[in-house]
């Protein structure tokens, strides 16, 4: 018969963090060690449910090793125009390698709504992955290039017919030229609700605008971003991503089989297979979704692995508890 420590340990090793921080003071009781558990938990879970505001909330972290909130914070969301450091606008590989391993972990415990959940996410913001080198950081309204302003530039003229923006994306256009005046509840209020609208927007502009602007005159090399996001677009298209929104027959909730997402992924690999990037989603990696690192790296124009920030979460919570 296992211990109730030892139950504590497998939940750690499952990643199932809300649950052992619930159940800490139960076994162990009042003391620093709880203390120190309860605290890694709050940080664990707030990375598995993807709560990027608060990655770098200190607080409720100061049993976490210094690396790991390090890392955590390269994946933050600043809630100023002027937070430093920048961390998920500075550049969003370190956040597509934490997304791929949420992803990784979800398909393992079969919480299959909350994998689908962050794939949609992923496929929200892979436009901003893909104009990161040419721009320099990962969309950051404070940086904007000059260019987008350049005179004969339909970026953000809401009500432009001639341009291929929904009037949504126009409008999240248009303020994102103007939010980093704004203060912190501006900023955290276009964030909630239009920069994902911006991306693909941008998208838009390189990869699909009928009546091209000067907007994008300079992108240093906008044949290879077109075609970045343009992949990233079609797989915002995808089965995969569309499992998000379209419940699929017979189950009542909306939530989807593992034979269903791995069919919904294998259609959306072949959807994508029609250039050089696309054809990265078609590699057999040993992932989850087979594929999709390669994708994201493709796209990106540079390598995006799966991170261990939660392995190594996991980790620390299993010797503190292996410790008591």
């Amino acid at each position: 018969m296992k211990s109730a420590r030892d139950l504590l340990i497998a939940l750690a090793q499952r990643y199932s963090f809300g649950d052992v921080g619930a159940l800490v003071p139960e076994v162990l009781g009042p003391g620093e060690v709880t203390d120190a558990v309860a605290s890694v938990c709050e940080f664990g879970q707030r990375l598995l449910t993807l709560d990027a505001e608060d990655f770098a909330d200190e607080n409720d972290a100061r049993s976490v090793p210094g690396d790991l909130r390090r890392r955590a914070r390269a994946c933050h969301m600043p809630q100023t125009p002027r937070e430093q450091p920048r961390g998920a606008l500075e550049s969003l590989r370190p956040s597509y390698a934490l997304l791929l391993e949420v992803i990784e972990i979800r398909w393992r415990r079969r919480d299959l709504s909350a994998m689908i959940s962050a794939v949609h996410i992923a496929s929200e913001y892979l436009p901003l992955l893909a104009f990161e080198p040419a721009l320099g950081h990962a969309g950051d309204p404070v940086r904007w290039p000059e260019g987008l302003r350049a005179p004969g530039s339909r970026f953000g003229s809401i009500g432009d017919r001639d341009c291929d923006h929904t009037r949504s994306e126009q409008s999240a256009v248009e303020r994102s030229l103007r939010v980093a005046l704004e203060p912190g509840q501006g900023w955290r209020a276009y964030f909630d609700r239009q920069h994902s609208q911006v991306a693909g927007a941008l998208a838009t502009c390189v990869a699909r605008c009928r009546t091209p602007c000067t907007a994008m005159d300079w992108v240093p090399d906008p044949d290879d971003l077109a075609l970045r996001a343009r992949v990233a677009l079609a797989f915002a298209d995808t089965p995969l991503v569309r499992l998000r929104h379209a419940a699929p027959v017979g189950h009542g909730f909306g939530v989807p089989s593992p034979e269903e997402v791995l069919d919904a992924w294998q259609r959306s690999r072949s959807a994508l297979d029609k250039n050089d990037v696309g054809h990265r989603a078609t590699e057999e990696d040993g992932f989850a979704l087979p594929g999709l690192p390669a994708l994201f790296s493709a796209v990106a124009a540079s390598p995006v692995r799966p991170a261990t920030l939660l392995a190594d979460v996991s980790a620390h919570l299993v010797k503190l508890l292996e410790e008591r």
